[in-house]
């Protein structure tokens, strides 16, 4: 693969992350806002392991998407 082949896949590559980042951002505010203080507030425990969850939910998202986007980019040979 060319070097400018290489740019341009990181550049599509950390610009899908970051719209995906900023959009599950705001879901997560917007569905579970209060949800996540109230157990921040009285539930710690139960705040770490969901906060956890989330992370490791949100990076194995994120590679899944990122993965099929850039196949797409660079076509079916990938």
């Amino acid at each position: 693969m060319s070097r400018s082949r290489d740019i341009k896949s990181f550049l599509i590559d950390l610009t899908v992350y970051g719209i995906l980042v900023f959009a599950y951002f705001i879901l997560v505010l917007q569905f579970f806002g209060a949800w996540l203080t109230d157990l921040f507030d009285h539930h710690r425990v139960g705040y770490a392991v969901v906060a956890i969850a989330l992370m490791v939910t949100q990076a194995a998202g994120l590679e899944v998407i990122s993965h099929f986007v850039l196949k797409l980019v660079r076509g079916k040979k990938s």
